[in-house]
C-alpha cells in the first residue's frame, strides 16, 4: 500500500477529552501558526496531504483529526460542531500554541466560524474553503441529516463489531473501486457511530446570524464547480463576512487534492494576507 509523504503526529492526551491525534510541521522559525480542520468523513491527512509541505514552507502547520475521525479523540459525548472547536483549541493549547490562523474545509469550515465564535482570542484570522454558513435549506435536507444523528445516537447499543460491518457494506465498498487503498484504509479507521452524528450536526449549523459579527482578516475560497456544498451556499459567506478576500477554484468538493495545483496557491495567498493585516 503506498503512503504519501506525511509530517510526523503526535497522541497527545486532552484532560476530560481523551487523547487527540495531530501532524504538526514546524515551519519558518517565527513563522505564524496555521490550524488546519478538516471535513466530515474525511482525516486530516485525507484532507490536507498534498497541502502539509507548500504550507510549511511559509507557517508552522498543526492539523488534527476531529472526535472520531481517523485516529481522533474517543469518547462517549455525542459530536457538536461547538465540541469540535473546543477540542481543536485545547490541543492547541497544550502543546504550547496561543493563536493560530484558522482553516476550515466543508464541515472544518463550520468548525473555523465556531471557533472564531468561541474563541476570539484565539483565532488570528479565519480561511473557509468548499464551505457555508449552513448545509440545509430544504425540510428534506434537514430530516435526511438528522436522521443520521439519530443513527449516530441509536447505534451507540449496537455491538462496535456491527457497526463496522455496516460501514464497511454501505461506505467502504462503495471506494474501494475509486479510492487508492491507502485512503480506504485511512478512513477504515473511523468511529462510525460518532461520524454518523458529526453529519447530523450540520442540520442545525447556521452562522448566518452572525457572520456580519467577524472581526478577523477572513477569506473564502470558493469551489466553483462543488457538487456538494453549492457555490450560491458558499456566496452567503462572500456577501455577510465584512472585508472578506475571495479567490476561486474550479473544481468541485475534492479540490484540496484534486485540485492541488490551484487550490494550494490560493490557500497560501489567503494565509499571508491574513498574516500581514491589521485588525
Amino acid at each position: 500500500m503506498r503512503t504519501p509523504p506525511l509530517p510526523p503526529g503526535a497522541h497527545i492526551d486532552l484532560p476530560g477529552r481523551g487523547v487527540g491525534f495531530y501532524r504538526s510541521l514546524d515551519g519558518p522559525a517565527g513563522a505564524p501558526t496555521v490550524l488546519l480542520l478538516h471535513g466530515w468523513t474525511a482525516t486530516a491527512d485525507l484532507n490536507w496531504f498534498r497541502m502539509y509541505e507548500p504550507l510549511a514552507e511559509h507557517f508552522r502547520v498543526i492539523a488534527p483529526d476531529h472526535h472520531g475521525h481517523g485516529r481522533g479523540l474517543r469518547n462517549r459525548r455525542i459530536f457538536r460542531l461547538e465540541h469540535a472547536a473546543d477540542d481543536a483549541v485545547a490541543l492547541c493549547r497544550a502543546i504550547g500554541v496561543d493563536n493560530a490562523l484558522v482553516v476550515g474545509y466543508s464541515m472544518g469550515g463550520s468548525v473555523a466560524q465556531l471557533t472564531w465564535q468561541r474563541h476570539r482570542e484565539f483565532t488570528r484570522g479565519l480561511v473557509l474553503a468548499a464551505t457555508a454558513a449552513h448545509f440545509a435549506d430544504t425540510d428534506r435536507e434537514r430530516r435526511r441529516l438528522r436522521t443520521l444523528r439519530a443513527i449516530g445516537i441509536g447505534a451507540r447499543a449496537m455491538p462496535a463489531a456491527i457497526v463496522r460491518r455496516i460501514a464497511d457494506a454501505v461506505y467502504l465498498d462503495a471506494k474501494r473501486s475509486e479510492w487508492d487503498p491507502w485512503a480506504v484504509h485511512e478512513v477504515s479507521k473511523h468511529d462510525w457511530v460518532t461520524i454518523a452524528q458529526a453529519g447530523g450536526s450540520l442540520a442545525t449549523f447556521d452562522s448566518r446570524p452572525w457572520l456580519h459579527q467577524i472581526d478577523v482578516p477572513t477569506s473564502v475560497i470558493m469551489t466553483t464547480a462543488d457538487t456538494i456544498v453549492p457555490p450560491r451556499r458558499q456566496q452567503i459567506l462572500v456577501d455577510r463576512i465584512p472585508d472578506v478576500d475571495v479567490h476561486a477554484v474550479d473544481g468541485n468538493h475534492d479540490s484540496c487534492f484534486a485540485r492541488a495545483d490551484t487550490f494550494g496557491p490560493a490557500l497560501i495567498a489567503a494565509l499571508q494576507r491574513a498574516a500581514t493585516a491589521r485588525t
